[in-house]
């Protein structure tokens, strides 16, 4: 193993380099990995993009670290196991691995409570000092990383997806879906679509999609959805209402990241409806929240990250729940990350692309 190895390393909005850096090795308890796949997120193009989440506004500090290596969608190959790491783990040289997009500190009053995925210090790879990402040969997974085998049958491109698909699984818990259920999940990207997989594995009596790109309406329906809906086609308020009697959806799942989608669910959804935001926001959203409350009461709730459902992912991908080859539309190798944030960025031609160092 050399010194160095080829890494994109974030230094501010739109100033991405593919630079050499050093290797990292594995102190006590531990794990290296030789990358891979390694995925491009949406929040990944926002933090490129200078979204002030990531990069800080005149009200807040930004959230990335930079220079910083991106990617918290990835699997590995250990290479390097520091004391106690393997046995902590599960692992051995040359099993492959993913770890949890958070590295919890295990010390704040969320982590002490068992809510490690809101942990107060938030480490997540790919924008903290402390958790170098994935965009690169080598990386480490730290001590109190959450680091889970896994199977050699999937492909590299699809175990990368295990991220993502584990938000999208924690999201749709989060709805609380009953049987029978009208379920709605606005937006069939990487996320929606996870979504709507997960979705169907609830029971709901109708699962509709929404998207402005009818192909990836295509895929949400090889998901498991019931209808594809296209808003700059119909009114998918109207529509959604048609086919609930009037009522509106019981559950409104928003995963687009456009606030238009926010005023739209809220419209769609019935009384004591359960809505879930899930996005990260490119701008602030305004809503009146008279609807949420004196009009229709709702239940709001927020969806964050994947807690405890890595194993639920991995065992839905082996189960080929999932169209994974209609998902990852792009490889890339590591050097055309540019290419691949402007794949992404665009919204056209792929759904999820993923990068091999």
């Amino acid at each position: 193993m050399s010194a160095t190895m080829p890494a994109v390393i974030c230094h501010a909005p739109e100033d991405y380099r593919l630079e050499e850096h050093p290797v990292p090795t594995a102190g006590p308890g531990e794990v290296v990995v030789r990358v891979e796949s390694v995925g491009i997120c949406a929040s990944d193009l926002k933090c490129y993009l200078g979204a002030p989440l990531f990069w800080g506004d005149k009200q807040r500090e930004g959230y990335c670290q930079a220079p910083i290596i991106p990617g918290h969608e990835f699997v590995g190959k250990v290479v390097d196991l520091g004391e106690g790491a393997g046995e902590k783990y599960g692992l051995s040289i040359g099993d492959r691995a993913v770890s949890e997009q958070i590295v919890p500190c295990e010390q704040c009053r969320y982590c002490r409570r068992g809510q490690y995925w809101m942990c107060a210090v938030h480490d997540i790879y790919g924008f903290r000092q402390a958790t170098f990402g994935a965009m690169a040969e080598f990386m480490k997974f730290p001590a109190r990383a959450l680091n889970y085998k896994v199977p050699d049958s999937l492909p590299s491109h699809h175990a990368a997806y295990v991220e993502p698909l584990g938000c999208a699984i924690h999201a749709v818990q989060r709805g609380n879906i009953e049987l029978q259920d009208v379920v709605v999940i606005a937006g069939a990207g990487p996320l929606g679509l996870g979504m709507v997989a997960a979705a169907r594995l609830k029971g709901p009596s109708l699962l509709v999609s929404l998207d402005l790109n009818d192909d990836r309406l295509e895929t949400a329906r090889a998901c498991g959805a019931d209808i594809g809906l296209n808003p700059s086609k119909v009114d998918v308020v109207d529509e959604v209402r048609a086919l609930t009697e009037g009522y509106g959806c019981d559950v409104y799942i928003e995963a687009t990241g456009h606030p238009a989608a926010v005023e739209q669910g809220l419209y769609m959804i019935r009384k004591l409806g359960t809505f879930v935001e899930f996005s990260v926001m490119r701008e602030p959203v305004t809503i009146d929240w008279t609807i949420i409350g004196d009009t229709k009461e709702l239940n709001i709730h927020g969806a964050h990250l994947s807690p405890d459902c890595y194993p639920v992912a991995i065992r839905m991908l082996e189960q080929g729940l999932l169209p994974m080859d209609r998902i990852v539309t792009h490889q890339l190798p590591l050097s055309d990350f540019q290419q691949g944030i402007d794949l992404v960025a665009a919204g056209t031609e792929s759904i999820k692309v993923t990068l091999t160092p």
